[in-house]
């Protein structure tokens, strides 16, 4: 089975915040989170994708890249650059992931309503099986929500979310996320 590792908007100025934005919920717990699971997805051979966001500190300088404290493998980590919510959205990620003939996407990142969502929702209409790391995204408070109360609204919409034949389900960092359980669920 070919899998993929998706970081979504995991970078230096969106998770430390800025001048307008709080830091993210529980920063440093999901950078931990982050660095683990890139250890899972080497373990497993499987593809590591940074997505980045090119509203993230005007897409230039440090606060664009991926944040100082994740350990990107630099040999075999693929970056690509969006302009929108979705990651899907005139980018190249399908194409290639198709290209590579990856069934299976682990998703995490920033933040938990917006791009995050977006990602796994797109991904399981375009026929990925999908795992989102529940406690390897974040988020910041809103005006009706704090951030914890956003992230798990959305670990259990998401659980068990499904397009016909694909379908996310929710797992947390210490699990083995690369050796899917989707079929249990059929």
């Amino acid at each position: 089975m070919n899998q993929a590792l998706l970081v979504i908007d995991a970078q230096q100025e969106l998770i430390d915040g800025n001048q307008d934005e709080k830091e993210v919920f529980q920063k440093k717990s999901l950078i931990e989170h982050i660095n683990s699971v890139i250890n899972q997805a080497l373990d497993a051979e499987a593809t590591i994708i940074f997505v980045r966001d090119k509203d993230v500190a005007n897409g230039q300088g440090p606060g664009f890249q991926v944040h100082n404290e994740i350990k990107i493998p630099t040999s075999t980590a693929i970056f690509i650059d969006k302009e929108a919510t979705n990651a899907f959205y005139k980018t190249e990620l399908l194409q290639y992931l198709k290209e590579k003939q990856i069934t299976h996407l682990v998703i995490m990142g920033c933040k938990t309503e917006h791009c995050i969502d977006t990602a796994v929702r797109t991904a399981t209409v375009h026929a990925f099986d999908v795992t989102l790391v529940g406690d390897g995204h974040s988020t910041t408070d809103s005006k009706v929500l704090s951030a914890e109360e956003i992230i798990a609204h959305h670990n259990n919409l998401l659980h068990g979310h499904y397009n016909v034949d694909n379908f996310s389900v929710v797992r947390n960092a210490q699990e083995h996320l690369f050796e899917p359980n989707h079929d249990q669920y059929r």
